[in-house]
């Protein structure tokens, strides 16, 4: 009775243990705000959160499901609660998914399995760059993996919609578990494989309506991306591993500044050898149980989501991806390539597992190979621990956020911002740059060009109108000209330095409504045009439907799972 129950409850508490003792900082009072990570007190309902900009919909529906959560709870709370619970879910889920592929997987195995999903590269620097919503579907792809056996087994597919729904709170994350629930459906050759892998299929294309119907009533992937960005973005050598052994390791993020610091010297490759170390003492068991399609199927999953990315990186992989990106529509998203080295975890984790297992039985004690594996893990990336090492704490926004919101409820017509760009380096937000928190922390939408300025140059964005309304203020304009481009206020925010060009010709025709050290708000006389792409177009119920359906699958899923369980 205990053994089972230990093989049970030990993961789920082991894995929380994990994810406080890196999210601990984290915690405590105030708001995330490093690099591409903001939350914010409240966020709302715009135009933006709901992808029907010109902008690509890269954060739908991450962005509308916070704005409402936020109505309820303070953002922050809602961020770093699901931030805590993806971590935790990671390891958790890496334990159920060696349990459910190798059933003689003891508890030590299986609190390997939970470390090696969370005390990793990968989840360190994504960390780092403020990918929190990227780490739910990292999160989500061990329990797609348990979910499509389960659809396969038992044809049940309320696990799967659960998982891909969750995964789906970014594109980046459905597609990522709608990936490998189809390889893992379509490498176990059942009696109605062929319905089973189109419901996979159906439920994968469900979880993505929100981004989908958004970007087709935008247009906003539409159009090629900047193919600078193909490099910019391209996996990184870390130091003496090369790429492909960066990746192998689970590290490679495209930003050199986004990474714990013991990735930044020759410890990344005793660091890397010991994560890989742990994966190879399964490679021998796994192999022999080579027939098990599952374990093909993660394998073959891992060797592409390494190699892809490595190859990506290279001269010509360099070429194809800059002609995606002009050519291609929604080519945009594979553009950070590292981000797809994701999809190995869930092999690791198993590999751990298989191989801890096999030592048991060979040293006749479970445990000892356990400890030394998960031991190893932790000396492997030591400086994960407590918020990488404290880069990861909360901030405190100053009361000026506030009140220029309020001054702004039920008002219309959209924001501009100075200084010109995305990025903000404000005193109470630390020494890294972060992303403006403006578009989260006003009631109305606020234009951004998205470019973003990276080693080696800028990579442009895709807000058109937004690059016209910061041209005419770097030219000292008229305001008559940002009335016509659907502009009714401009925000000057104070601390931060940037480009401000002849603004200052521009801002004295406009009315001045709040100022303090902080920030300076302006309204721009008349009536703003309409200028919106989604909202009051005749569009905007098929972007609500689309999110209606993804929280469906959610709360549907659940609500069949929860009745199975009880009946």
């Amino acid at each position: 009775m205990w053994t089972q129950r230990g093989r049970t409850v030990a993961p789920a508490a082991f894995s929380l243990i994990l994810a406080l003792a890196i999210l601990g900082p984290l915690l405590g009072p105030g708001y995330l705000l490093l690099r591409d990570a903001v939350s914010t007190p409240r966020s709302y309902l715009t135009d933006a959160a709901l992808g029907t900009t010109d902008a690509a919909a890269r954060a739908v529906p991450q962005d509308a499901f916070v704005a409402a959560a936020s109505t309820v709870v303070d953002g922050g709370i809602v961020v770093k609660a699901i931030l805590l619970l993806a971590l935790w879910f990671a390891g958790w889920g890496a334990a159920r998914m060696a349990r459910a592929v190798l059933p003689s997987s003891g508890t030590p195995a299986l609190l390997t399995a939970s470390a090696v999903a969370i005390w990793n590269p990968y989840v360190a620097e994504r960390l780092l760059q403020g990918h929190w919503s990227l780490l739910v579907g990292y999160a989500a792809l061990p329990w797609t993996v348990t979910a499509a056996l389960t659809l396969v087994r038992t044809g049940r597919w309320a696990p799967l919609a659960v998982c891909l729904a969750v995964a789906g709170l970014t594109p980046t994350g459905v597609l990522l578990c709608g990936f490998a629930a189809g390889v893992c459906v379509a490498c176990v050759r059942v009696a109605g494989s062929a319905r089973r892998l189109s419901i996979a299929f159906a439920l994968t294309a469900a979880a993505s309506l929100p981004w989908l119907v958004a970007t087709a009533v935008s247009g906003g992937g539409a159009v090629g991306t900047d193919p600078a960005g193909v490099a910019a973005f391209a996996a990184r050598a870390e130091p003496g591993l090369g790429t492909i052994g960066s990746l192998a390791g689970l590290g490679g993020i495209w930003n050199a500044d986004a990474v714990p610091t013991t990735r930044t010297s020759l410890f990344a490759v005793v660091g890397t050898v010991l994560l890989l170390a742990v994966v190879a003492l399964g490679i021998v068991p796994l192999w022999r149980r080579r027939r098990h399609p599952v374990v093909l199927a993660l394998g073959s999953i891992a060797v592409v989501a390494v190699v892809g990315p490595a190859l990506g990186a290279t001269a010509l992989g360099l070429r194809l991806g800059e002609w995606a990106a002009t050519d291609v529509p929604g080519a945009g998203l594979l553009r950070d390539s590292q981000k797809w080295v994701a999809l190995a975890m869930p092999f690791y984790a198993l590999a751990a597992a298989a191989g801890v297992t096999w030592a048991g039985v060979k040293l006749r004690n479970a445990w000892l190979p356990a400890v030394a594996a998960i031991l190893a893990v932790v000396i492997a990336l030591p400086d994960l621990v407590w918020g990488v090492a404290g880069q990861l704490e909360p901030v405190e926004y100053p009361s000026s956020w506030a009140s220029v919101a309020a001054e702004l409820d039920g008002r219309s017509g959209d924001v501009a911002v100075l200084p010109a760009g995305t990025f903000r380096l404000f005193p109470y937000s630390g020494d890294v740059p972060v992303l403006d928190p403006a578009p989260r922390m006003l009631p109305l939408d606020v234009l951004q060009t998205g470019e973003l300025v990276v080693a080696g140059g800028t990579v442009r964005g895709e807000g058109a109108r937004a690059e016209a309304v910061e041209a005419v203020l770097s030219a000292g304009g008229a305001a008559d000209r940002l009335t016509e481009l659907g502009v009714g206020w401009v925000l000057v925010e104070r601390t931060t330095p940037g480009q401000l060009g002849d603004s200052q010709a521009t801002l004295d025709q406009l009315e001045p409504v709040f100022a303090d050290d902080e920030l300076a708000l302006y309204r721009v006389p008349g009536d703003p045009a309409d200028q919106g792409s989604g909202q009051g177009s005749g569009h905007d119920w098929a972007v609500g439907a689309a999110h209606i359906v993804w929280i469906a699958m959610v709360v549907g899923g659940l609500g069949v799972l929860a009745y199975r369980r009880i009946g």
